[in-house]
Formats: C-alpha cells, structure tokens, sequence
C-alpha cells in the first residue's frame, strides 16, 4: 500500500520556516552522544529542506526527566552531532517556547538549523487536558509555517508535539517517516515468500497481536527470548528460575493451538528452542551448560558414546534459560536460508552481559549472533531484512551493523504497532495526499 499521506515533496515548502519533530532520543555519556543511528537518519529530510531553501528548527524529546528541566536530558549533545554529520553551525536554544526560542528562530536565515531544547521539559508536553495541550502546541507552532513529522519512534504517542501539533499548523511527513511506514506495511501486506518472523522479548503481553498476525500471513515463526520460557511451561517443559509468566500460559497454549490449526492445512511451522544455555549465575561462568530438553541430538553428542544422564535434558530448579541452544540457533539460521524476506523483533537472549575483555558478545548473545550471521548472508542465502524492537536495534547499534541490513527501524513500539495493523496517532494526524 502506498504511503497515504502528504510528504514534503507534496507541498510548497520552498524558503519556508519550517518546525520538524524529529527523534533524537539517542544514548549521550559524557556531554557525547554514543550512537548517531537516530540522527544520521533524520539526514535525507533535512538536507532536502536546505535544498528548498527551508529555515529549520528541529523539535524532539530526550529521555524522561519528568516535566522539568534537568542538564542530564539536555539536546544539545545531539545538536552538536548534527553540526559534525552536516559540517555546519546548528544553533541550539536553551528553551523550545518563550523569549529564548522565539529569538533563535527568528534569528535564522536559509539552510540554517535550530535545535529546540528537550520538549519534555515541559510538563505540558504530556497534558491530558484540552486547554493545557492546545495552548502548548500553538506555543510550539508559532516557530514554523509548516510542521514536519520525521520522528517515526514517537508517532505511535498521544504526546502534544506528535498529536496536537498538527492541528495548528500544515503538517506533512518527513522522508524518513514515509520509507519507515511504506517499508514496514509492504512486509506485512505483500512480502516477498517465504515470510519468516523471529520473535523475541521478555512477555508474550507485549507481542501477543503481532504473533497472531504472523500466524496469519507468515510462513514460519521462531520464538525465542525469555518470552519463549512461558512457551514451554506451556509445553510442560521445566524452565526452573527462568523469566516466565504463568497467567500467560494459557494464551501461548492458544497461541501453539493456532499455529498447529494452520500447519495442518498448508505448510508452516512455530518454531519453539528445543535447547538452552542455562546458568544458576549469570556472573558464574563455571555455571553456564547447554540443556537439550527436546531435540536430544545436543545432549547425545555430549555424552557419546554414553547414555546422556537424564540431568542433560532438564533445566534445574536452581537454573535459568538465558539464551537459545545451538541446536536451536542452527535450525532458525537455516530457515533463514529458505526464506525471501524475515522480520527479526526481539533478541534470543540475554544480550546485555559482556564477554570476556570487554567482547560485544557475551555468554548468552551466541543465539542471537547466529541470526545476524543468517541474515547477513554468512551461509549463502540473504533475504530481505526487517529489524525491528528496541532491545534488537541496540544490540544492532552496539555492535556497529545497521547498515548490514535492509532495513533497521528507528522506532521500537511505532514498528511493533505498525506490524499488528494498528493505525499510528502521529500519520493520522498529518495530511491526507490528494491522489
């Protein structure tokens, strides 16, 4: 489906002033922002802009710091970042309303970029009442002639500078917006097949919509993560002090009940581990052991030419799942094979613990490392990739590779509603193209 809403090659944008929500909640340590993934991405927008000869003040959020001024979740980082990516001056204003702010913007001249400090600085950004939030966006809308939306990671929020906003002034997307929606719904609505979705994450709440979804129009699907244990408590499986969710055990057994439904009528699988890399202590390397609870062939290499002990099979009491086995990373890297396009949400396990000497891959990451390998083509076959989830693009970001696939989503919850079929406050908002 093409993108539905007007863009700002849409309009008449030539020498105007125009107010561009964009996303630059980015990681900052030390005065320095650590990864530019959000800020490169914005890039296309803005320098189409300076091509129109456009005066841009840029408007994001930073964080949560609670409605009130705090230097820890200040923009200026990323207005300097920006300055580096574009090797220009961007000016920056200490406030994104009042004396400060109106001056600043006045004070550009074409081709010239504003950054307006933290909108979250205001408690009014996250008004819940009429008044409060219509006042807070003309406040915002008097910087511009017309509003760009560009911030894909916040579309998906009810907050004044993504809903409200719009209301007040022309507001059409950004090119990033438009490649993030048109990317995300060709995937969903015309994929190229097979379709192939691997599912990770912690709870199987937050992912219950998409699962059904993909049940529906995919061709095969991994789960694996902590998400995966509630699964296989499911499945009767003993997950021992794992990260599980009881009262969810119903919906994966409906979950598995649906999948077979299908699987009985055309070709497709659900895929669940079938090994584990467990551990009484994460910090306890001496702890860390594979358990092959169903795929028996981990546990029988292992042990050959002896009879596996019965242990081999059985996660402990004691024991936690923090990674997919090998068996199991070796048969979802080999559907990768077969498939034409995969949509990867959500990390395999544990990927926040460091190796040895500070090595990006730690001791529960190695599931999760042998789908990147997949996905980037180490075994032959590359398909479209779609990468998605806040948790699975850090990882992609730490580790220096979004530029090895397809597409890296800059938005975790907007790509995830985007994927269930949800209608985005933030699109919505903006205006209809006229065909």
């Amino acid at each position: 489906m093409a993108f539905y809403k007007q863009t700002v090659r849409d309009i008449d944008i030539k020498d105007k002033r125009v107010l561009m929500r964009v996303d630059y909640n980015v990681p900052i340590e030390n005065g320095k922002v650590t990864s530019d993934f959000r800020i490169v991405q914005s890039l296309p927008t803005i320098k189409f802009l300076q091509e129109q000869g456009c005066k841009i003040v840029l408007l994001s959020h930073l964080g949560r710091p609670d409605g009130k001024p705090d230097a820890k979740y200040s923009l200026r980082p990323a207005a300097e970042c920006l300055g580096q990516l574009l090797e220009q001056e961007v000016a920056f204003s200490e406030d994104c309303i009042g004396a400060n702010a109106t001056n600043a913007v006045a004070a550009l001249e074409s081709g010239q970029i504003l950054v307006l400090e933290n909108v979250r600085f205001h408690p009014e950004e996250e008004a819940k009442d009429e008044a409060s939030a219509g006042d807070f966006a003309r406040k915002l809308a008097a910087h511009g002639d017309i509003f760009v939306q560009d911030a894909f990671g916040v579309v998906h929020h009810g907050a004044v500078s993504v809903s409200e906003l719009p209301k007040y002034l022309p507001a059409v997307a950004g090119l990033l917006l438009e490649k993030e929606v048109d990317t995300i719904t060709g995937v969903m609505e015309a994929p190229e097949r097979p379709l192939a979705a691997i599912i990770g994450g912690a709870k199987i709440a937050d992912k219950i919509k998409v699962l059904h979804r993909f049940i529906e129009i995919a061709d095969f699907i991994a789960i694996g993560g902590a998400m995966a244990n509630t699964f296989l408590l499911a499945l009767g499986i003993e997950t021992g002090k794992s990260l599980t969710e009881p009262d969810d055990v119903p919906i994966a057994k409906e979950i598995i009940e649906k999948a077979k439904a299908k699987a009985a009528h055309q070709p497709f699988v659900l895929y669940l581990p079938q090994d584990g890399v467990v551990a009484t202590d994460m910090k306890d390397p001496k702890s860390v052991r594979i358990v092959d609870w169903d795929a028996h062939v981990i546990a029988n290499l292992s042990h050959f030419p002896k009879q596996p002990p019965r242990q081999a099979s059985q996660v402990q009491p004691n024991e936690l799942i923090l990674d997919i086995g090998p068996f199991s990373g070796s048969f979802i890297a080999g559907s990768v094979q077969l498939a034409r396009t995969v949509v990867w949400n959500g990390t395999m396990g544990v990927t926040e613990t460091v190796g040895k000497n500070n090595d990006p891959v730690g001791p529960f990451a190695y599931g999760t490392e042998l789908i990147v390998e997949a996905l980037m083509g180490h075994f032959g076959n590359k398909p479209f990739s779609l990468v998605g989830g806040g948790d699975t693009v850090a990882y992609v970001e730490e580790r220096g590779m979004t530029n090895a696939f397809h597409h890296v989503s800059t938005g975790g919850g907007a790509s995830l509603e985007l994927l269930e079929g949800k209608k985005l406050p933030g699109v919505e908002a903006l205006l209809d193209k006229e065909w």
